[in-house]
């Protein structure tokens, strides 16, 4: 049973969390920075090119992020 490592599996699990959270962070700081609230603009107004915007800004954090977990 060497690939059931409970060390690098709690690891893993702790890793993912504090990945989502970063990310979770990092957009509620990009919505505060904006001038309007996103979820308002892209849901009330369909602002598509918002939603692009803050879809390519999560995929960028999520690359860093996992770029900087694995190493």
């Amino acid at each position: 049973m060497e690939y059931l490592n409970f060390k690098l599996i709690i690891a893993s699990v702790l890793y993912s969390v504090l990945g989502i959270l970063i990310l979770v962070v990092s957009f509620i700081i990009f919505d505060k920075l904006t001038p309007k609230t996103l979820w308002k603009e892209i849901i009330d107004e369909h602002n598509t090119a918002l939603a692009i915007v803050a879809a390519a800004f999560m995929l960028a954090v999520a690359l860093i992020i996992s770029s900087a977990i694995h190493g």
